[in-house]
């Protein structure tokens, strides 16, 4: 009776996976008609690699925008001067804000100031390691001229280096935890956009200056005011490369999202969530165990835990391809699941111990 039990929680949390993935829509392509005039505004800290990849990809835009702001936070790398030599036929300023006071986080800082700097009436925040393609403003504007409010895409997730795959379960559960669409109060900061009158109407990044995750924040105060709020897959339309910059960059930046924002997810989703990633924690434990003798609830049989494990793999397989560029490591799952539950663990000190550090910063977590 144990092991019937079993089985039946098993599946039934397996079957919870594949519910939560429909929740997960992508950008829906159609085309906007508007004639109003469209601002590109790019907070850019220490990313003279990126930044040209993003610049190359405005140029080539079905949708042209009629100025690009490049905001330089306090680089050292020289990234206001790649931004001036990226400019190609883009009409790009490059600015510099004043030095970052006390009570603002670096991001907010900067796309205050190129909001300021900025005179289009549709405002599009772009972060400088995306790289759209060029049906993306086309696609993006459009949904904005149907929707209205805040509006916002979270990038497909390329990796190169095998390190960036064990990002798998972050980028997954990331999403899954959360209800994508129209009005979904959930917004993505790598890129969104907003008419210049409902971002002064909600007060701007002012509003939010000391969040780290101030995109969510954002998105309370659209809903707050009675603004929609909406966020879609970016799949074929928009990718970025998360942490290039190695492991311990990767570590960092979960961290910080994970000590700054895990108190915005909606609890029934989160509670979804963690069912479903019971399932897989079993899953990642039962074949290794039945193969190695470990201990074990249930049968030790190879066969049923494979089983098992092989469900969960394809799962993951299937699921990922919608979020991100995931292959081998979804067959050695037990690895990613192993990083994410450590990387958590460090989150939750963080946590304890009051702030986060960031791209050379300390951020507050309470």
């Amino acid at each position: 009776m144990l092991i019937g039990w079993l089985e039946v929680s098993l599946l039934v949390r397996w079957l919870l996976g594949w519910i939560l993935a429909l929740s997960l829509p992508s950008l829906p392509a159609s085309t906007s008609l508007q004639q109003l005039t469209v601002s590109v505004l790019i907070p850019a800290r220490n990313e003279a690699a990126t930044l040209p990849n993003l610049l190359a990809a405005l140029s080539c835009q079905i949708l042209r925008p009629d100025e690009v702001i490049v905001v330089d936070d306090d680089s050292s790398d020289g990234t206001a001067a790649v931004a001036r030599q990226s400019a190609g036929t883009l009409a790009i300023k490059v600015i510099q804000p004043p030095p970052l006071p006390e009570g603002w986080c670096g991001k907010t800082w900067a796309l205050h100031h190129g909001v300021q700097a900025s005179r289009g009436d549709i405002l599009v925040f772009l972060d400088a390691d995306t790289e759209p393609a060029p049906q993306f403003l086309q696609r993006l504007l459009a949904q904005h001229e149907q929707r209205g409010g805040l509006l916002s895409v979270q990038p497909y997730h390329r990796t190169e280096k095998p390190y960036e795959q064990l990002s798998l379960l972050f980028s997954l559960v990331g999403l899954m935890a959360v209800r994508l669409g129209p009005s979904c109060g959930v917004a993505f900061g790598p890129a969104m956009v907003s008419s210049r009158a409902d971002y002064l109407r909600v007060g701007g990044h002012e509003a939010v200056a000391d969040k780290v995750v101030e995109d969510w924040f954002l998105a309370h105060r659209y809903e707050q005011l009675g603004l929609p709020v909406s966020a879609w897959l970016g799949s074929d339309s928009i990718a970025y490369r998360m942490y290039p910059g190695g492991l311990a960059d990767m570590v960092d930046g979960f961290d910080k999202n994970f000590a700054t924002a895990a108190g915005e997810v909606r609890w029934p989703w989160m509670l979804a969530v963690l069912l479903w990633l019971s399932g897989l924690f079993w899953a990642a434990w039962c074949l290794p165990a039945a193969l190695l003798g470990w201990p074990l609830v249930g049968t030790h049989a190879i066969g049923p835990n494979a089983l098992i494990y092989g469900a969960f793999a394809v799962q993951l397989l299937l699921l990922s391809r919608r979020v991100g560029h995931f292959h081998w490591i979804n067959l050695i799952f037990p690895i990613p699941v192993l990083f994410f539950l450590g990387v958590f663990i460090v989150a939750i000190f963080k946590l304890e111990r009051g702030h986060v550090e960031w791209k050379g910063r300390r951020f507050k977590t309470r």
